[in-house]
């Protein structure tokens, strides 16, 4: 993790738009990939589902993949397998600088470290192994 807890504070404090890579729809209102969103949304985010199963969520039209993204994404919060974060880093490191997200999070129990390296080499921000959701919490209010 190249941030400091400080840095994550002001990340958080200021995004505005955060694409979550494996989110899920209401289908799978249990999962923490449905809720951690749904929390970010409340606290006044704008959230983008990124997965190729699902059709919306949280009332937002959901892209297949990053590159489908339309917009420039203050954070990519990521919920997916280490396993699967180095072809992730890849398709990230593949957008047009223009387009790349500021910060790249993994949530809580995900680390890849030469992924993230590749990443912070080419200069994003990563944040790793934390919870996006307990962040937002401790600096942004609920919306009204």
């Amino acid at each position: 993790m190249n941030v400091t807890e400080a840095e994550m504070l002001e990340i958080v404090k200021n995004a505005k738009i955060v694409a979550v890579e494996g989110m899920q729809d209401e289908k799978k209102m249990d999962r923490a990939a449905y809720q951690i969103p749904q929390a970010l949304q409340q606290r006044g985010m704008k959230i983008i589902p990124v997965n190729p199963h699902i059709q919306s969520s949280l009332g937002e039209k959901a892209v297949a993949t990053i590159k489908d993204l339309s917009v420039k994404v203050d954070i990519l919060d990521v919920f997916r397998r280490p396993d699967v974060i180095p072809t992730l880093v890849d398709e990230i490191l593949a957008l047009p600088v223009e387009k790349r997200p500021q910060v790249v999070w993994l949530q809580t129990g995900i680390t890849h470290p030469e992924a993230e390296a590749k990443l912070e080499k080419a200069g994003l921000k990563v944040v790793s192994d934390a919870c996006l959701g307990v962040i937002a919490a401790r600096v942004r209010p609920l919306a009204k």
